[in-house]
């Protein structure tokens, strides 16, 4: 069982000065995507791309769907481009059976100088670690905001941050992919529940983003740093590693809930 996915490096040149805030970066590229992919695309594309909706109960009753894409713009972040100046982000596609690419380059190609897109296949394999994995360690590289019903739930609680990955990788996977996973996820929960926090080192960072739309202002911060996990992991490693690529929590399509997991021990 695998989650598949193409993983793209845009390198532009701009047009225009254009400034990306620290913390920001994503929502610039938010507003530059939704108005140039609404200008070269028809209306269907446009919706099946940027706003996907449900036609019928897709997955857990989902009405509307996670975006097939997401950016990364860890470069961009406090930058300002001037005329000429080079620049890059990453985007990564998630739809196998309708890949998406070729609007995304007319989109950014509107809004500035497509230079070159770098692509690659990525497959990440879902079935649990071949070796033993006693001790991982997690950077929670963009701000990560992860839902939970458990109010006493800490915040680099394992069984949340797991639960939380599976679930994102599950629904791409079975919108845009190669269908459910086939998976106990109840009796995976409970095992993931076993895994002790041993270090935690994360803060709050506070980000607004004001919509163009509705004029309202929307918390689009989170957590950041890093935590370190023991217990017997090597069956959650695999979607830990998928969430790379995925993101992980709120507004990760547009750079949040970036992760990064190493290896610590593997050994009991």
């Amino acid at each position: 069982m695998t989650f598949d996915l193409e993983a793209c490096r845009f390198e532009m040149t701009a047009r225009r000065a254009t400034q990306f805030p620290p913390g920001m970066a994503g929502n610039v590229l938010r507003g530059a995507l939704g108005h140039a992919l609404r200008a070269v695309a028809c209306p269907e594309d446009y919706a099946r791309i940027f706003t996907p909706a449900a036609t019928t109960a897709g997955p857990s009753g989902l009405s509307d769907w996670p975006r097939p894409f997401v950016i990364r713009t860890a470069l961009l972040e406090g930058r300002t481009v001037q005329p000429g100046e080079p620049f890059c982000f990453d985007l990564h596609l998630f739809d196998t059976r309708d890949p998406a690419l070729g609007h995304f380059l007319k989109a950014f190609a509107h809004w500035a100088d497509v230079v070159s897109v770098k692509r690659s296949q990525v497959q990440v394999e879902l079935d649990p670690h071949p070796t033993p994995v006693s001790r991982i360690r997690v950077d929670f590289r963009t701000p990560t905001e992860l839902k939970t019903a458990a109010r006493d739930a800490a915040a680099a609680d394992f069984s949340v941050l797991l639960a939380r990955a599976r679930d994102r990788v599950s629904t791409l996977r079975s919108l845009y992919g190669a269908g459910p996973l086939e998976i106990d996820f109840r009796s995976l929960a409970e095992r993931a529940r076993n895994i002790k926090t041993l270090r935690s080192e994360l803060r709050r960072v506070a980000v607004k983003r004001r919509s163009s739309r509705t004029g309202q202002r929307h918390g689009i911060g989170g957590l950041v740093g890093f935590a370190e996990y023991e217990g017997d992991l090597a069956e959650f490693l695999p979607y830990l590693q998928a969430a790379h690529w995925t993101g992980v929590g709120r507004h990760c399509t547009w750079g949040n809930g970036e992760i990064q997991t190493e290896i610590l021990a593997s050994e009991f």
